[in-house]
């Protein structure tokens, strides 16, 4: 398996997975467990030897993007990360001058006492999981921090990092319009270029699914939850953060480089447990995954290295469908380009009643969700037939 020559210089991202948190959080249904110890040379060592066999695999590759996720990555010890930055700057990667490498991080003040730490070992971004700067709202969400300490956290990375995004959570049980307006105008006041605004959703296997499952939490309606997304957007754009995608909102040009590699479908790795990725070779795109368990992925890095059913080839059929789903993400829309280099194509039938109800939009060579639209995006999606181009007749 070699890499593609004509793939060497394009846009590859690295995603790094660290799978470890103090908490699980309720709402949490990411690959994270609770432990009380971690070898941090030994997870170093197998987190090198797995991008260097991926590395070998795939040939080499231009990383434009590093981005550590979780997990609480926070937790790593500064010098792994260094380590992984390193390597990715090294002749092996070639990698870019101009590398967007963040980090995620939680803000209790133990984390935050090794921003500087990270910022010497390469981190230039850090995304903080804030979730809400309202402390009896931080207490349903099961975060170790208080609103106070989030600010705190905030204003210290504001110092050390040139780009500081944060996370926050809204649509909570009794959540009104007029405490998100609250709340979220007191996160912009922060002052950070980025932030990313989910809905709360209630996902299988998690604390707060058993709950809900009893009726002992409820979320807001769909109507009041319309209310929270509209209201998320005018604020945002009005204060000089519009949506750039469904749920991020950023200052022009502070943009998530790294996740734009997902929304547009181009390369990127994942190392760690539990980690995905996509990656050409050959001119065929394949899918790579990792066993989730944290103890069952280490001991096959440093036993066996990559396995044989490490790469799958995914089926052009797959590749439209992760096109138009990711691409409909964006505020931009997709590009249409994208889907009929697979020889694909939306039908017309499907998107004549979107267009005529005003919740999508297309030129000839993009296809967007209206703002209208975007409060139905899922349904949306769901609504788009997409079929090879020589089977079109209509």
């Amino acid at each position: 398996m070699t890499g593609s020559p004509d793939r060497v210089n394009t846009e590859t991202g690295l995603y790094v997975h660290w799978p470890f948190c103090l908490s699980k959080c309720p709402y949490c249904d990411f690959n994270s467990h609770v432990v009380q110890q971690v070898d941090h040379q030994r997870w170093q060592r197998a987190l090198l030897k797995e991008l260097s066999e991926v590395r070998g695999r795939i040939g080499p590759r231009r990383i434009t993007t590093v981005f550590f996720g979780g997990g609480t990555p926070s937790l790593m010890s500064p010098d792994t990360v260094a380590a992984i930055v390193d390597e990715v700057r090294s002749a092996n990667w070639r990698g870019a001058e101009e590398l967007e490498i963040t980090l995620e991080a939680n803000p209790t003040s133990v984390e935050a006492e090794k921003f500087r730490a990270f910022r010497e070992a390469g981190i230039n971004r850090v995304s903080i999981g804030v979730q809400s700067l309202n402390d009896e709202a931080l207490a349903f969400l099961g975060r170790r921090h208080s609103a106070q300490e989030a600010v705190r956290a905030l204003e210290t990375a504001r110092n050390i990092f040139p780009n500081v995004s944060i996370d926050l959570i809204y649509a909570r049980p009794d959540h009104s319009v007029a405490e998100w307006e609250e709340e979220l105008g007191l996160a912009l006041n922060l002052g950070t270029d980025h932030l990313s605004l989910y809905q709360l959703t209630i996902e299988p296997e998690t604390k707060f699914h058993t709950q809900y499952e009893a009726g002992l939490i409820t979320i807001p309606s769909e109507d009041v939850s319309a209310d929270l997304f509209l209201r998320t957007q005018d604020l945002c754009a009005a204060r000089g953060r519009p949506a750039y995608e469904i749920s991020n909102h950023a200052s022009t040009g502070r943009e998530c480089r790294h996740n734009m590699i997902y929304w547009l479908g181009q390369d990127y790795i994942g190392i760690g447990p539990g980690a995905h990725g996509r990656v050409t070779i050959d001119d065929k795109l394949f899918a790579t995954e990792n066993v989730k368990a944290p103890g069952l992925w280490l001991d096959a890095i440093e036993c066996k290295g990559l396995n044989d059913t490490y790469f799958h080839e995914v089926p052009v059929e797959q590749q439209a469908d992760e096109c138009l789903v990711m691409g409909l993400r964006l505020v931009d829309g997709l590009d249409l380009a994208r889907l009929r280099r697979l020889g694909m194509e939306p039908t017309k039938s499907s998107l004549h009643s979107l267009q005529q109800e005003g919740l999508v939009f297309q030129s000839e060579n993009n296809l967007r969700v209206t703002g209208k639209g975007r409060l139905l995006l899922n349904w949306i999606i769901g609504q788009i037939e997409i079929v090879p181009l020589q089977s079109l007749d209509d």
